[in-house]
């Protein structure tokens, strides 16, 4: 058994295809699929289920994927630990990013760790913190910036807390409670709302603060980016609970405290069980940024 046919493996189940792996490794479709059958007749069991229409992992298949996975993640480990013991981190450094990431400024801290590690090559992903959590356990992913409700820390991960805030109530500028000082959320209880997907980590935190208030919500538009939350918001078509540092601005929105709005943790989260070198200098420039 080569490396070579683990990373054909995982690639394949990644894609459930054979066509559009063999195009991510440079090699025929045909050669792709007559290394896969050589596989299977070393380890004796068929890995992918397959016709000219489909391709689905196996139960053989799903057990020696996720053990390739880690095989591979410990060769590159190896290959990266041993550069970084002639002084120079190399590899690659796979980040998770959440749209709503207040408490630091990636773009600054990643040009900082450009100039300490310019030979590391940074993959950036966005997304929900609750697939980022997924992620980082599974290998995909090596560090994430997170934003979960307070009492919801990163399980079975390390972390660091970087900041702790409260959501702001985000409405149009002429909306008959824009001119408040402080609201409460029933007083937003007839409102039409837009809010992170329903089950999500961005969701979780408003969700948690209006079932304790007992207050009822409807949320009729649900979205990933600040840019479309606010642009319903200024068209009024909602109003939404965000960080306030998010919130552009922007002469048709305004921002409002609230008395008891849900508050949200922001963490920098990584798997602590052998981190490669490029997560631990990633982690160590945060650490001094």
């Amino acid at each position: 058994m080569e490396l070579q046919q683990m990373r054909y493996a995982v690639a394949i189940a990644d894609e459930l295809s054979f066509t559009k792996p063999a195009e991510q490794c440079f090699v025929v479709q045909s050669a792709l699929s007559h290394q896969i059958k050589a596989l299977e007749r070393e380890l004796g069991v068929q890995l992918f289920a397959r016709s000219s229409r489909r391709v689905e992992l196996t139960a053989a298949g799903d057990a020696f994927v996720s053990a390739a996975r880690e095989a591979l993640q410990a060769t590159q480990r190896a290959m990266m630990d041993a550069v970084a013991t002639e002084g120079e981190v190399k590899g690659t450094l796979t980040i998770g990013v959440i749209p709503t990431v207040t408490a630091i400024d990636v773009p600054h801290a990643l040009a900082g760790f450009h100039t300490a590690c310019p030979a590391v090559q940074v993959r950036l992903r966005g997304g929900g913190s609750e697939q980022f959590v997924d992620d980082i356990r599974a290998g995909q992913l090596d560090a994430a910036f997170l934003g979960l409700a307070e009492c919801e820390p990163p399980e079975g991960l390390a972390f660091r807390e970087l900041s702790q805030g409260a959501l702001v109530a985000t409405l149009p500028a002429d909306h008959r409670l824009a001119r408040k000082k402080l609201l409460s959320l029933a007083e937003l209880a007839d409102e039409t709302f837009i809010d992170f997907p329903n089950g999500s980590a961005g969701r979780a935190q408003s969700d948690l603060a209006f079932r304790t208030a007992r207050v009822h919500r409807e949320v009729a538009f649900e979205a990933m980016t600040t840019d479309l939350f606010t642009g319903l918001i200024r068209n009024h078509l909602a109003v939404g609970l965000l960080p306030a540092h998010v919130v552009p601005d922007d002469p048709g929105v305004v921002i409002v405290p609230l008395v008891d709005g849900p508050r949200r943790i922001e963490y920098l989260a990584w798997n602590e069980f052998n981190p490669s070198p490029a997560t631990k200098a990633f982690l160590d420039s945060i650490a001094d940024d």
